[in-house]
């Protein structure tokens, strides 16, 4: 078996009678296999005695002179220009695990202790990544971009660019994710310049069947089994292909969201609850329309949920001027569960979670901004209808458990309508809601039959959701967004965080700074369950179809930031 390693630069021969060269895995300037190629070492610039310490000018100068040592290659974190030894390297053969298990281990691994893994037996010319290295880099920032953009932690943006830059060849690579930029590093060696590249991710979109398809096409760089060109084309084709659900459609699940959700916070089924829930479905419909048409306009989105979180306020405020008790605090509850941003919240403390503290303190001021124009557009109509002495009363939002099978089933439409506006394919939907299931379900029993706080109960409950979102996707080698998202809708703060703007537009301030803490409490609970349960099942759980040739490669640990007591 060769030396696997990186070779100084040089220029490379192929003999007489070798074949015309073929397109391989890095394009067409790759050999065809068997071609003879001779690829002598690069000199060094200068002469040195060491790593920095210049030979005297008397002394002969030789080859061996002209070159670092292997130690000084090592030591300064570089692969020596002869290779590496054979018995450095560690088993995986690319696609026998998961591309994030794999590029995890080598991200929380400092360059210079990476171990050189095996590639397969089709061996590549190691000039042609050379002269690919522009294209490569532009292919791991494209799709990068689209992985971020879709709502990635940090984290799994970082090693699906580790994996691709890895797979064709570029091995002292350094992916860098700060939520509107990305950017790669690729040095070869300590005589040659380094080459950078970075993309500004300026659009975010919500499709997680784009996602799904990235995530395969991924899988297949990392795995050897498409080359630069294809993966171009392919990535050409996710990026033209149509959402899965039209427009109207979205339109009558942002209703059927806000509708399902009053049957969840009201938790009774008769003649005033379908009026309440037509009324939650028209409003939603209107505000999500009216955002819509301002967002064609170029408002930023901020005003977006500031227009869109208006409808809902006013329906409740007018089904509350009567003496009928028609529950319109339940329509302006539900109406805040079709626009909580839930997405942006998960990942960006799974962001803090993973140590990338400027992509979470981001993510984390876009997700207050956006609740702030929700709250901004609720309160201007609460104060309208306070001052006109509407009749809302708070406890219609907390129902409790009057009707659980009710309250589970309306949990079960709320995700899939949701799951419908993220885009998740068709698919996957029923394993989402199987998922939502069991979240509702452990929240319930520990919230209201175990007595335990919502607070404790929406963690665990979150936790098991994360679990089971990451064991679906390990089981379909997909992402955990589309299994995990959608299923903890039914667990949004909508209630604790309607109680407060109704505290506060009713003058009572003290109660309701503690309403908005406590849905605060609520969101935070919910994204470190996702969180943890995501990481318990990478940490104790092997990926589905592992052999035992790979399994010393899953047991390498993933390194975390060593840090003791803040210093």
């Amino acid at each position: 078996m060769p030396k696997q390693g990186r070779q100084g630069g040089g220029s490379d021969t192929t003999a007489p009678d070798a074949p015309p060269p073929t397109e391989g895995l890095l394009g067409p300037d790759t050999p065809p296999i068997g071609a003879q190629t001779a690829i002598p070492l690069a000199p060094a610039p200068m002469p040195t005695d060491g790593l920095l310490a210049p030979a005297p000018a008397d002394q002969p100068r030789s080859v061996a002179e002209d070159t670092l040592t292997p130690e000084d290659w090592r030591a300064a974190g570089y692969t020596p220009a002869a290779g590496t030894a054979i018995s450095t390297l560690q088993p995986g053969a690319p696609g026998d695990a998961p591309w994030p298990d794999r590029m995890r281990t080598l991200l929380r691994t400092p360059m210079a202790e990476r171990p050189a893994f095996e590639r397969t037996s089709r061996e590549l010319h190691p000039s042609a990544a050379g002269r690919n290295v522009p294209r490569i880099l532009d292919l791991t920032l494209r799709i990068g971009e689209l992985l971020l953009a879709s709502g990635e932690a940090a984290e799994d943006v970082e090693a699906a660019m580790l994996g691709i830059a890895h797979a064709y060849r570029l091995d002292h690579c350094e992916p860098q994710v700060t939520f509107t930029l990305i950017s790669i590093s690729h040095q070869p060696s300590l005589t040659d310049a380094p080459v950078t590249a970075d993309r500004v991710v300026r659009r975010r979109t919500s499709d997680y069947t784009r996602l799904a398809a990235v995530y395969r096409l991924v899988a297949d760089i990392t795995a050897e089994q498409a080359g630069i060109n294809d993966a171009y084309r392919r990535l050409a084709r996710i990026r033209r292909n149509r959402h899965p659900y039209p427009i109207w459609l979205l339109a009558l699940a942002t209703g059927l969201l806000a509708g399902a959700a009053t049957f969840l916070v009201g938790g009774r089924v008769d003649g005033k609850a379908w009026l309440v829930f037509g009324s939650a479905f028209v409003a939603a419909v209107l505000g999500d329309r009216l955002a819509a048409l301002i967002a064609g306009r170029g408002l930023p989105e901020f005003y977006q949920f500031v227009i869109g979180a208006m409808p809902a306020a006013a329906f409740g405020i007018a089904l509350s001027f009567n003496d009928l008790h028609l529950r319109g605090s339940v329509v302006i509850t539900g109406g805040l569960f079709a626009l909580l941003p839930g997405r942006a919240m998960v990942a960006a403390v799974q962001d803090g979670l993973t140590g990338f503290y400027i992509t979470a303190a981001a993510r984390l001021l876009e997700v207050v901004y956006l609740v702030a124009g929700i709250v901004i557009g609720v309160m201007l109509v609460l104060y309208v209808g306070v001052n006109f002495n509407a009749n809302l009363r708070p406890d219609e939002s907390l129902a409790g458990s009057a009707d659980p099978p009710l309250q589970l089933a309306a949990a079960m439409v709320l995700t899939v309508a949701f799951a419908m506006l993220l885009q998740t394919d068709r698919r996957t939907l029923p394993m989402v809601v199987l998922n939502s299931a069991i979240g509702w379900s452990t929240y319930g029993v520990l919230a209201y039959n175990a007595e335990i706080s919502p607070i404790v109960s929406t963690g665990l409950a979150a936790g098991l959701v994360g679990l089971f979102g990451q064991l679906m996707a390990r089981y379909r080698y997909a992402s955990a967004l589309p299994y995990v998202t959608a299923a903890i809708g039914p667990l949004m703060p909508g209630s604790a965080l309607y109680l407060g703007m109704l505290a506060l537009a009713q003058g009572h301030s003290s109660a309701g700074l503690v309403s908005i803490t406590r849905a605060a409490a609520i969101a935070m609970a919910l994204a470190i369950g996702v969180n943890l349960g995501g990481e318990v099942a990478r940490l104790f759980l092997k990926a589905p179809g592992a052999t035992d040739r790979i399994a010393p490669y899953l047991l390498v640990p993933r390194r975390a930031a060593k840090r003791t007591r803040g210093f």
